[in-house]
């Protein structure tokens, strides 16, 4: 970073916003990777207007730029892995603009977290519906970049279905607007569905326009517990194609369980899968009727048991399995490869047997859990990071999974994103001319390759 560049930045931004010590570039080093890369420096724009100059400066003099949120990625995609400015949202653009209760949608800036939106929301009775499980920490602009899910989508999708517009700023400091605060909008093509998922490596959002919904009154946990995986499956495949509309629809196998029950002690988990369920309604008696109507449905299925959550307490003692499942498959090793495959429901079975057939070949564990409604997998390859000769047949093993993933119609990520653990993959999920577009893409918006380069595969 020369010395006149970081001169402009700081008569732009002012010495609090342009950041080149030390102290900031370890700070925005790293992410949930756990991988580190020094930035040569850290801006924190106030507005749009400061994206746009910095933007532009920058294309000018071919300085890297990587956008970044609240740097919870498990991809590292806000990672400056060939140095560059980290531009940060968390700082300055993180406000809620505006709430609009007649077209029932929220204007916010990049940085807001996530859980933030959604408090302001529930003020007015509404509710934004996608919910990572980072979400009391991740921000709006990063979930859009990297297109998040979350246990609700079973029901209500993912982020791609509540963006509506977006601002954005080109990589040459151009201004953008992309859809409408419509329910409909076919004119031109679809730049906001093209930026959503790109990682940062097209443009810069600078404000975001996202759909809510009227949040439901009533809601109610269930848990389902089953002797065989393979039986959890069909049973989840057979209630949705019956009309059952659950919110979440969660699963734990054995490996998991047996690590619950070690760590946190959870004994009422007796058996070799688990369903998590939740349903939602505006009338009491409605969701009463539809849940006990799962229930008879699941038992009829082959389920060994299925409870309902009696009130909020038992309602958190059972989300409680589900949201530490990560903390508990620690006792399989200190080193954790984890990914978020996807494949289409109908193949879960083959894909779990699949994944067990190359645990006992590498002979390690790999405990699995995630959105069975979605057919979103979290495979977590556990290894002892001492260990560097298993540690190479981890990857070796991840790479099979992944091919297995592809055999079955599925995809690297579910919404985790590509970034750079998942980048040397994507020729194994796309041919040359898929590739080769998406680099045209990647030309046509940022022709010097200035825009969080080197992600993705492209």
């Amino acid at each position: 970073m020369k010395k006149e560049f970081k001169q402009y930045f700081k008569e732009l931004l002012g010495n609090d916003n342009a950041c080149f010590d030390i102290l900031h570039q370890r700070a925005y080093s790293y992410d949930a990777t756990k991988k580190y890369y020094l930035p040569d420096g850290v801006l924190f724009p106030r507005d749009e207007n400061d994206i746009a100059k910095i933007l532009k400066f920058c294309n000018e003099n071919r300085i890297i730029v990587v956008p970044r949120g609240a740097g919870t990625g498990f991809s590292g995609g806000a990672l400056a892995i060939n140095g560059g400015i980290i531009l940060s949202f968390e700082k300055h653009m993180n406000k809620i603009l505006e709430i609009d209760l007649e077209n029932l949608v929220a204007v916010v800036e990049p940085g807001v977290i996530n859980f933030n939106l959604q408090k302001e929301a529930q003020k007015y009775n509404l509710f934004y519906p996608p919910d990572p499980a980072s979400m009391h920490f991740c921000s709006l602009g990063g979930n859009v970049s990297e297109n998040a899910g979350g246990m609700r989508a079973v029901k209500y999708g993912i982020t791609k279905d509540y963006v509506m517009a977006l601002r954005a700023v080109l990589p040459n400091g151009e201004i953008i607007r992309a859809g409408k605060r419509t329910i409909k909008d076919v004119a031109g093509y679809n730049i906001a569905g093209i930026l959503i998922a790109s990682e940062g490596t097209l443009a810069v959002l600078s404000e975001l326009t996202l759909k809510l919904l009227p949040l439901p009154k009533f809601k109610k946990t269930a848990i389902a517990l089953f002797d065989d995986i393979k039986q959890a499956i069909d049973s989840v495949c057979k209630a949705l194609s019956k009309g059952f509309n659950p919110v979440c629809m969660e699963f734990l196998d054995f490996l998991t369980i047996e690590a619950l029950k070690q760590k946190f002690k959870l004994n009422y988990l007796i058996a070799n899968a688990a369903l998590i369920i939740e349903m939602d309604a505006n009338e009491e008696e409605n969701l009463n009727k539809n849940l006990n109507q799962m229930k008879d449905f699941f038992l009829q299925m082959g389920a060994k048991d299925f409870q309902i959550a009696k009130n909020e307490k038992e309602a958190c003692d059972i989300w409680f399995a589900r949201r530490n499942c990560s903390q508990a498959i620690t006792i399989y090793g200190n080193l954790k490869l984890n990914e978020d495959i996807t494949v289409p429901r109908s193949k879960l079975a083959e894909l779990l047997e699949g994944i067990e057939k190359l645990a006992l070949k590498y002979n390690f564990k790999i405990p699995c859990f995630g959105h069975i409604g979605d057919g979103n997998v979290h495979v977590n390859v556990m290894l002892e990071k001492n260990d560097l000769t298993q540690i190479e047949q981890g990857h070796k093993a991840i790479e099979e999974i992944f091919k297995l993933t592809i055999e079955l119609g599925g995809t690297l990520s579910g919404e985790h994103g590509i970034g750079i653990s998942k980048a040397p993959f994507m020729q194994l999920a796309f041919n040359e001319a898929e590739i080769n577009l998406m680099r045209n893409i990647k030309k046509a918006f940022d022709p010097n390759n200035i825009l969080n380069p080197f992600k993705m595969g492209i």
